[in-house]
């Protein structure tokens, strides 16, 4: 018998968070969360995406084991997009489609309970959370920022007839594709042009009196894509402090124009992923040095963000910015370069890598199910 009980205090929560460590325990391809880290996703009162949304979580119990979880989550910041739906992340499962549908059975109750439409998920608050089922790439190692998933996940959703609603891209490309000397010519003719300049960092206090800019030029420049969520000004604060402040400072570029207006930004991450299986979700007492070691000696980058003005898209501001991290990451020795999560439709993103010959490697998809 399967039953399903709401987490509601930080031992339950604690559960949820580990459940995955024992689903994919000896996989050579899932990638950890810092434990502590993902509970505070979940802390009302240190997570400010909870003033704009609510999630309830929910594990499946049989025979008092944990078998499968989900996060059911409104975002009212969606439903001002006439988004009139309820998401569904931290979806994770054992092989059993009645776990699965008793499961899924909860984001539809909370859904119809609130006068919602549809449901769609894997994903999480916000377009700077993990999003999609894995559908392709399964014998690839996962990132910092992505969910990993066994192939039975894709089954069990369509068998509950729930059907594709976006399907995104994981591209890499090794670091010897790119030409320094075409992003050198062309940077330059971009600059003089449009009078625009690059800003680099070695010190993140430094980098930090601008990182609001460009938190308001993501939210410019992701506006039409159909999944978008702004990023409040309360949520810019959070993120400032836990993630930009653990970032190489030199990873992160912007592009100014005469007058100090931000046009374009990029941030790059060193891939996290072994150190993170090597912490197995702790970051004491070995687990930060992990983490250390892999920001400093970093042979693998994944290009986390990249936002350009809507008017200068298609105008080459991106040569300027890969221009500067060429020169960033080359003292590194990177060898591999990967593009997080794409989706399949933003052909604007897929032309500003037109040059670097990219492999798709892995694909994942969010579903979606009309509420019953």
């Amino acid at each position: 018998m399967i039953t399903i009980k709401e987490v509601v205090n930080k031992k339950e929560l604690k559960a949820f968070v580990k459940f995955p460590f024992e689903l994919y325990k000896g996989s050579p391809y899932w990638v950890p969360p810092i434990i502590s880290q993902e509970m505070e996703v979940f802390n009302k009162n240190k997570n400010p995406i909870f003033l704009d949304a609510e999630a309830n979580l929910f594990v499946a119990l049989k025979d008092n084991k944990i078998v499968g979880r989900i996060a059911v989550i409104i975002n009212k910041l969606d439903l001002k997009r006439n988004h009139n739906k309820v998401r569904f992340g931290w979806f994770d499962v054992i092989d059993d489609i009645e776990v699965t549908k008793a499961l899924i059975n909860k984001a539809n109750e909370i859904g119809k309970k609130n006068n919602l439409e549809y449901m769609e998920g894997p994903m999480g608050f916000s377009n700077l959370d993990k999003v999609g089922v894995l559908t392709e790439g399964y014998d690839h190692i996962g990132s910092m920022v992505t969910w990993y998933n066994y192939p039975y996940y894709v089954d069990h959703l369509e068998q509950l007839g729930m059907v594709q609603e976006k399907e995104y891209q994981e591209n890499k490309f090794p670091f010897t594709n790119v030409n320094p000397d075409f992003f050198f010519r062309i940077q330059n003719l971009i600059k003089e042009r449009y009078q625009l300049r690059p800003l680099n960092f070695t010190k993140t206090k430094d980098l930090m009196l601008y990182v609001d800019q460009m938190f308001d030029l993501f939210n410019r420049s992701y506006a039409d894509l159909a999944s978008f969520v702004e990023i409040t000004d309360i949520q810019k604060a959070y993120f400032k402090e836990k993630f930009i402040s653990f970032i190489n400072p030199e990873f992160i570029k912007f592009v100014v124009d005469k007058d100090d207006n931000m046009v374009a930004f990029a941030v790059v991450m060193p891939s996290f992923a072994e150190a993170l299986q090597k912490a197995n979700g702790k970051l004491f007492p070995f687990g930060f040095r992990h983490l250390l070691k892999a920001k400093k000696e970093c042979k693998t980058v994944s290009f986390y963000l990249i936002g350009v003005d809507p008017k200068y898209k298609n105008k080459g501001v991106t040569a300027i910015i890969f221009n500067e991290f060429y020169e960033t990451l080359k003292p590194f020795n990177v060898q591999t370069c990967i593009r997080t999560p794409e989706l399949e439709e933003n052909q604007a993103s897929h032309q500003i890598w037109k040059h670097f010959d990219s492999v798709t490697y892995k694909r994942r998809k969010t579903y979606r199910k009309d509420l019953e």
